[in-house]
C-alpha cells in the first residue's frame, strides 16, 4: 500500500524578536494636529517623578518607605560579588585610620617640629606635635598589618586562591596596611566602605571588584562577620572599639560561633580598657577573659590564629 503523502502546512515565518514592519499605536505621541496642547501635556507626564521606573528612581529608593528595599540591596550586592569571586572565608582587620606608615608619620612630626621652632610658645602646635609623636611611635603597626596581610594573601594555594581573603573597612591607616600586604602578594583583598556625610575614599590597595560602598552600618557589620575566621584589632579609636566589642558580645552570648580575636599591641589595649578590672567588678565572667589574646608581630598573629583553629578541630 502506498503511503499517503502529507502536505506541508502553511506556517508563517517567526517574527523578529524586536522589530516590527508597522509601528504600534503607542510608539508615536499624539500629534499636535489633533490637539495643539498634547505635546506640552505629554512632556509634563514624562517629566513627572511618578513616571520614572522604580528601580531607576534614585529619589524614590532614598525615601524612608523604601528602607526595606535598600537593606536588601545593601546585603545582596556584596554577597553576589563575593560568591562570584569564590570568597569563602575572611580575616577581618581593624585599626586606626590615623596610624599611617612610618615615612608619613615621620614627615608630619618633622613639619610640626619646624612649626614649633618658629613659634615655641604655641600650645596648639605643642599639642599637635605630642599627638603626632605618639602616632609615630605606633606607626610600626602599619608595617605589622602589611606583613600580616601578605601572609594571608600567600596562604592556601597562593595568591590565586580566593578561599581566604583579607577584609578591612576600606579606609587608610592600619586597614590600608592590611590591604596593601595582600596586594603585595598579588592576592585579592576586600574593603567595605560606608556612606558618610564627609566622603570616604577607599585605600588604593583593595581589589576593585571587591570594594563595596554600604549605606547601612548594620549590613556592613553583617558582612564583616558572615565569613570571618578571625578578627584582628590593632590600636584604634571608636570604630575599632565598635567592631571589637560587638564581636566579643556576639561570641560571649554565642549568637555567633566563636572565632579567634587578636588584639595587636598589648600595652595599648591594656591601657585603653582593663579586662581584669571588669572581671573583678563582676560585669563579665572569668571565662570571658579568654575570648581574645594579645599579639605583637605578624608571625604571632598568624600562628595564633592557625593554632586556635587546629585546637578547635577545624584547621584553617
Amino acid at each position: 500500500m502506498t503511503k499517503k503523502k502529507h502536505q506541508r502546512p502553511e506556517v508563517p515565518l517567526p517574527p523578529h524578536p524586536e522589530q516590527r514592519s508597522e509601528a504600534l499605536p503607542w510608539e508615536t505621541p499624539k500629534p499636535p494636529g489633533e490637539d495643539p496642547d498634547a505635546p506640552a501635556k505629554l512632556e509634563k507626564i514624562l517629566n513627572s517623578p511618578s513616571y520614572i521606573q522604580a528601580d531607576r528612581d534614585i529619589d524614590f529608593l532614598a525615601r524612608d518607605d523604601a528602607r526595606a528595599i535598600r537593606l536588601q540591596l545593601d546585603f545582596l550586592k556584596p554577597e553576589l560579588f563575593l560568591n562570584q569571586h569564590g570568597v569563602l572565608h575572611t580575616i577581618v582587620v581593624f585599626g586606626s585610620t590615623r596610624i599611617v606608615e612610618p615615612v608619613a608619620a615621620e614627615s608630619k612630626v618633622a613639619a610640626l617640629r619646624d612649626a614649633l621652632a618658629a613659634a615655641p610658645e604655641d600650645r596648639e602646635i605643642q599639642r599637635r606635635l605630642f599627638v603626632a609623636e605618639r602616632v609615630l611611635a605606633k606607626s610600626h603597626y602599619y608595617e605589622v598589618a602589611r606583613e600580616f596581610g601578605q601572609m594571608v594573601g600567600n596562604a592556601g594555594n597562593g595568591p590565586a586562591d580566593s578561599r581566604l581573603v583579607v577584609m578591612t573597612g576600606g579606609g587608610p591607616g592600619i586597614m590600608e596596611g592590611a590591604n596593601r600586604g595582600a596586594h603585595d602578594a598579588m592576592a585579592k583583598t576586600i574593603g567595605l566602605n560606608i556612606d558618610l556625610p564627609h566622603e570616604q575614599y577607599p585605600n588604593p590597595y583593595i581589589t576593585p571588584e571587591l570594594c563595596f560602598h554600604f549605606h547601612y552600618f548594620a549590613l556592613r557589620k553583617m558582612h564583616f562577620l558572615l565569613r570571618a575566621k578571625a578578627l584582628v584589632a590593632f590600636p584604634g579609636g571608636f570604630g575599632t572599639f565598635d567592631e571589637l566589642f560587638e564581636t566579643l558580645t556576639l561570641i560571649q552570648t554565642r549568637k555567633i560561633r566563636p572565632l579567634p580575636v587578636v588584639l595587636v599591641g598589648e600595652y595599648y589595649w591594656r591601657k585603653v580598657f582593663d579586662i581584669d578590672y571588669m572581671v573583678e567588678e563582676g560585669v563579665i565572667d572569668v571565662e570571658d577573659r579568654n575570648l581574645f589574646w594579645y599579639a605583637e608581630s605578624a608571625d604571632d598573629i598568624w600562628e595564633g590564629i592557625l593554632c586556635w583553629h587546629e585546637t578547635n578541630g577545624e584547621p584553617l
